[in-house]
């Protein structure tokens, strides 16, 4: 597995990570533990260094599921975990809203060391930005985490262009992680310019459109009880139909390299700047040596050139969050 670094720090990962969140959450399944330690553990072996998980995953069952997996094998990976919102402590569903005072991001990072069984935590990530909390002040907080050896670096996700640069004067940020692939390239406009300018790397999450982008989904796919995309715009039928010629286009592509789309879309992330790790998600070993294959497909120019060409030709139909949600998202 080839390494990246993020950004101008020091902090070294595996070109692809693996974002835990549905292992746990989110897709109306919730997934063995032992098998969700055993295929870890295969990506570990697999040489994937970069773990994602959060708080609000379970709520806190994901950041417990790594506490057990990832222990032995601690000083081959970085985690990175998140805080910014108000939860129940007692682990029980639901959240009221955004929360990152500064005694609050204080109160997650001790809690998540605990489930993780870490003594410091290599990435902690504001979730999401929280408008009635100055970023000045968050960052201030982590910074002072960091001093204290439980934070080694501080990240942000979903953040603006000026909020970037507001935290970044304060504390340092390593990395942003925010939605990027194929089908949602708004990052492009004004984040990724600013992230080079600054040397923060950059970690999308979703690299595979929550799914569409492998090619496995079409309009008549039907979603589990408790799976979000059946709340996505995005994901409706006659959006998932309409959005199915934007996954052809990078059929033609695939079959020219011998590789998936999913592999095509992988790659294409990774060729854009060598500072950007995604960190698909899977629950199955399969589709884990799938994305890692990814990372061996070189990509030349004009293959780039064809796959923007493509994509430009079909629109993407549907918004990627209900209007309720990307309020969340700073800009």
């Amino acid at each position: 597995m080839q390494k990246r670094k993020l950004g101008n720090s020091n902090l070294e990962v595996s070109a692809l990570g693996l974002g835990c969140m549905g292992m746990s959450f989110s897709y109306g399944v919730v997934q063995d533990v032992n098998e969700m330690i055993s295929l870890i553990h295969a990506a570990v072996d697999r040489g994937v260094t970069f773990f994602d998980t959060a708080e609000v995953y379970g709520p806190f069952t994901n950041e417990v599921l790594l506490g057990k997996a990832l222990p032995p094998v601690r000083d081959k990976v970085v985690i990175a975990t998140k805080f910014g919102f108000n939860l129940n402590d007692d682990g029980s569903p639901g959240w009221q809203g955004l929360n990152s005072r500064p005694e609050r991001i204080k109160h997650v990072a001790e809690a998540s060391l605990k489930r993780l069984k870490i003594d410091a935590i290599d990435l902690f990530y504001q979730h999401r930005v929280d408008p009635d909390v100055p970023i000045e002040d968050v960052a201030g907080a982590v910074k002072e985490l960091i001093q204290e050896g439980k934070v080694k670096h501080f990240g942000l996700s979903e953040a603006g262009v000026q909020t970037i640069r507001r935290a970044h004067a304060v504390q340092p940020v390593t990395a942003l992680q925010s939605e990027y692939s194929l089908w949602w390239r708004k990052p492009e406009a004004e984040v990724i310019p600013t992230l080079e300018e600054l040397g923060i790397g950059f970690v999308p999450y979703s690299p595979l459109g929550r799914g569409f982008l492998t090619g496995k989904m079409n309009e008549s796919t039907k979603f589990v009880k408790g799976d979000f995309r059946s709340a996505l715009p995005r994901f409706a039928p006659e959006a998932m139909k309409a959005n199915q010629a934007f996954v052809d286009s990078l059929d033609t592509v695939a079959k020219q390299k011998n590789a998936t789309t999913a592999q095509i879309a992988l790659a294409w992330l990774l060729a854009q700047k060598p500072w950007i790790v995604p960190i698909p998600g899977t629950t199955k070993l399969s589709r884990l040596e799938e994305n890692i294959g990814a990372v061996a497909i070189e990509l030349t120019p004009d293959d780039l050139r064809d796959i923007d060409s493509a994509a430009a030709k079909v629109p993407v139909e549907g918004d990627r969050y209900p209007e309720h949600l990307e309020k969340l998202i700073d800009s």
